[in-house]
């Protein structure tokens, strides 16, 4: 999947919402638990998170485990990452895989105090859906992703 939309701020503001910390919880809708496994310099760690269940819980509840890095990128910023085989599932859940993912985020050069956000998505949610209802649940967290964000950045 590809997401993109222009977001009025700054790049470093935007990037600090998406990647793995304290503000991503406050704000992502989807997200409903992060925790830092691992870190392995400032901009690098194993991260483990749950989202919630979508579509009248015809999607449960799943489970992730990524390594995520953030990194300088033209003008702008990259945060990246992929699932780790790593840890035990925790009940409730079911653990899902993320293939190479990551948002880049430049500035507007046409419009200072705009960035563009590009997010690039290769989710596999696993367990028995339909694919139909993975592309209807990914088109509306999607969107509801840029919604959420630009709320949290008015703040």
């Amino acid at each position: 999947y590809k997401a993109q939309g222009v977001v009025e701020d700054v790049t470093n503001r935007i990037v600090d919402h998406i990647r793995p910390g304290p503000y991503r919880l406050d704000w992502d809708s989807l997200m409903t638990s992060m925790d830092i496994m691992e870190t392995f310099e400032e901009n690098c760690c194993v991260m483990r998170y749950t989202t919630a269940g979508q579509l009248w819980n015809i999607i449960a509840p799943r489970e992730f485990v990524d390594f995520s890095y953030t990194t300088s990128y033209e003008d702008g910023l990259l945060t990246c990452g992929i699932s780790l085989d790593y840890g035990e599932v925790r009940p409730n859940f079911v653990r899902g895989f993320n293939h190479p993912c990551g948002w880049f985020c430049v500035p507007l050069k046409d419009s200072p105090g705009h960035s563009l956000l590009t997010g690039y998505i290769q989710t596999e949610l696993r367990g028995m859906l339909p694919q139909s209802a993975v592309d209807t649940a990914m088109s509306s967290t999607l969107a509801n992703f840029y919604s959420d964000l630009k709320k949290a950045l008015k703040m």
